[in-house]
């Protein structure tokens, strides 16, 4: 999942642009890394638990919590405990990369958890790489994201991904051959996503229009789309934009399908939309807990309801996966060099999203749902493929 913020210095925002569009490589690391200590196992977490996409990042950090609590209770890693730092990156890209640098220079933590958006992460990877940490996001989706960079891992699908998902979806099951397409045209990660679903549609997009972070009026644009013959609305962009325009699109009598990626997921869209408009929604997820789940995904379940008295989004689930994949690779590992190899090893690991493998450029594909949603609950689940 990515957000694109504005840096607070040109430098930075070179930085995060170069590597997010993979063209150079972070730098010169530190093999070694960050030694790992006798007693402990120093893991930071690096998430967005304020700002414009705090309710992803407070998600994932619940998840995070959670899975060290299990683990350091059921003995640690290899007897070691594990030691949280955790930092707020305050959903701004130069934070994220502060965050980096005060993680594995003055903290010394052996990896890194987080941020959960692209161009936070992207961000981040470079500071993590020269100190030879590896640093593992759980939810950034941006194409590319990790090409060339050794140390960043990739914990969910990709946004070329969902974009092929929601076209199958709205062809072969909702029977849309013409759609609306309306796009978050200030993120990396909604132009993705539509761009993937421009390239994979073979119906007809009726219209074609923007909108950009932070708009509250969708009036003008929805009076348009209004009056076109369409069978549903493709709305890549994120929870705090979305759920407005449901709102008004559901207000002006706008009753057709509409249709999102992961970008949805968690109450504030609900919030956002009202429980009352929200309805004939459909979205992505990497975690569902509405169709039949493992033993280890109930187990996380139970446990998240029982900590945090809530219900546990996809973000939630993939942070917790994502600690255990860290935990699993820190086993009989020396320095974080070591874990960042032990990392890329990773195959079949089963968490509770399903398993993980990670390919040559450190990705993963994992089981996506759509999710269908009306009243603003959930009613059902069914996986997807592109």
């Amino acid at each position: 999942m990515k957000k694109k913020f504005a840096l607070s210095f040109v430098a930075l925002a070179s930085v995060a642009l170069l590597a997010a569009c993979g063209e150079v490589k972070s730098g010169a690391s530190n093999a070694a890394g960050n030694s790992v200590d006798e007693k402990t196992i120093k893991i930071g977490f690096n998430f967005e638990e304020t700002g414009a996409v705090a309710a992803y990042g407070t998600s994932e950090q619940k998840g995070a919590q959670l899975a060290v609590d299990e683990i350091n209770a059921a003995g640690g890693i290899d007897g070691k405990q594990i030691e949280v730092v955790d930092k707020d990156n305050k959903s701004e890209t130069a934070e994220a990369a502060s965050v980096t640098t005060n993680l594995v220079t003055q903290s010394k933590v052996s990896a890194i958890v987080g941020p959960a958006t692209s161009g936070a992460t992207a961000a981040a990877v470079a500071n993590a790489t020269k100190a030879g940490v590896p640093l593992i996001s759980p939810s950034a989706t941006q194409d590319g994201l990790t090409k060339g960079q050794d140390y960043l891992f990739i914990g969910t699908f990709q946004d070329s991904f969902q974009g092929k998902i929601i076209s199958n979806y709205v062809t072969n099951k909702l029977n849309a051959k013409k759609v609306v397409l309306y796009t978050d045209n200030s993120s990396d990660y909604a132009k993705g996503v539509a761009k993937s679903f421009r390239d994979s549609f073979s119906g007809e997009i009726v219209a074609d229009e923007t909108f950009v972070s932070g708009d509250t009026d969708f009036q003008a644009a929805l009076t348009k789309i209004k009056d076109k013959d369409f069978d549903a609305i493709v709305l890549p962009g994120y929870y705090t934009e979305a759920g407005k325009i449901v709102n008004q699109a559901r207000g002006m009598g706008i009753d057709k399908p509409i249709i999102g990626g992961d970008g949805f997921n968690g109450e504030e869209f609900v919030q956002q939309a009202t429980a009352e408009r929200a309805s004939n929604i459909y979205f992505i997820s990497g975690f569902s807990t509405t169709v039949e789940i493992s033993a280890k995904a109930k187990a996380f379940l139970d446990a998240y309801r029982a900590k945090y008295n809530e219900e546990p989004s996809t973000f939630a689930a993939l942070a917790y996966d994502s600690v255990h994949l860290v935990a699993n690779a820190a086993k009989g590992a020396k320095n974080s060099g070591e874990i960042k190899d032990n990392l890329a090893k990773t195959k079949d690991f089963e968490g509770v999203t399903g398993q993980t493998s990670f390919d040559a450029d450190h990705n993963t594909v994992k089981t996506a749902y759509m999710m269908t949603m009306n009243n603003g609950k959930v009613e059902a689940a069914e996986v997807v493929k592109p």
